[in-house]
């Protein structure tokens, strides 16, 4: 084989494998369209429907996913925060509450016991941690029943503390701030930071936390979003409306309106612009801490 025949074959070859993963890539893009899509329209769907009046909402399926001719944004929204007294904003601040205090308290926890697994060696450590990968398993529905027994034995159901408090269990929060703090933290600074004098807890706030700062705000905003979105745990263990998060609250103004309780009114409009209102906070943190949240979960996924 002459050389001009040799190069020629070698770019055939780098041609139809240039061709194949161009295929491949095409491919991909456009399933990754589909998901898109897929994904964007319920969103699309709420926004338009907030945009609405009852009428609008129930016109048909033909228009469903266009806006109609009378643009009623602003009169759902001064309908949703004056409907009952203005109760909805009763229920934004509960859901607020419960979120903040439950996704800090859950955050510093997984923080705390994650760096431990991680980076301190004592007895039973595997067994725990065992035991921790374990309870990832359960579905949290199982466990609302036996916390409100619990609970109710304490004195505690129908208060603020019968969401918070089972709030601050994140099994997954402190697997993920293991797994980070393994490799994020290198055991030499911290070996470096106790030669020259530095206590457990000096190292810890000084060396450890701004090296895992990533993760603890991946964990912050997946707790954060994990309480706000929680409808099970407060249904069952609140019985007052007034302490219903938002996600309770519009449960129950969609119960009246099927029931056509609704005193007259029809419901649907502002059970459509109070559940569009409901994620606003959640897109705002999102769009604050994407850069954070980002690094955290791609570093992660590599170790």
């Amino acid at each position: 084989m002459t050389t001009a025949e040799f190069r020629e074959g070698r770019s055939l070859a780098r041609n139809t494998l240039t061709h194949r993963s161009t295929g491949r890539n095409t491919i991909a893009h456009i399933f990754l369209g589909i998901l898109v899509i897929y994904f964007l329209i319920p969103i699309w769907f709420l926004i338009v429907a907030s945009t609405k009046n009852a009428q609008g909402l129930f016109a048909g399926s033909a228009g469903a996913l266009w806006f109609d001719k009378n643009f009623n944004l602003i009169q759902n929204i001064h309908d949703l925060f004056t409907y009952d007294g203005g109760i909805y904003l009763q229920w934004i601040g509960n859901s607020l509450l419960y979120a903040v205090s439950g996704g800090v308290g859950a955050t510093v926890l997984c923080v705390l016991a994650g760096y431990a697994f991680a980076k301190f060696r004592f007895r039973g450590r595997s067994f725990t941690f065992a035991l921790l990968l374990g309870s990832v398993m359960v579905p949290l529905t199982a466990l609302v029943i036996p916390t409100f027994l619990l609970l109710s034995y304490m004195n505690l159901t129908n208060t603020i503390w019968a969401v918070i408090l089972p709030s601050l269990l994140n099994p997954f929060g402190v697997y993920l701030m293991r797994v980070y703090a393994i490799d994020a933290v290198p055991d030499d600074l911290l070996d470096a930071a106790r030669v020259d004098g530095a206590g457990e807890f000096r190292t810890f706030f000084q060396v450890a936390l701004p090296l895992m700062r990533p993760a603890v705000v991946t964990v912050l905003l997946l707790s954060i979003v994990g309480v706000w979105n929680n409808y099970f745990l407060p249904l069952a263990m609140l019985s007052s409306s007034n302490l219903y998060p938002v996600t309770v609250g519009i449960g129950l103004w969609e119960g009246l309106a099927a029931s056509n309780n609704g005193g007259g009114t029809s419901l649907w409009n502002i059970i459509i612009i109070g559940a569009f209102v409901s994620i606003v906070p959640l897109i705002i943190a999102f769009l604050a801490l994407q850069k954070y949240w980002q690094g955290g979960l791609s570093l992660g996924s590599l170790k």
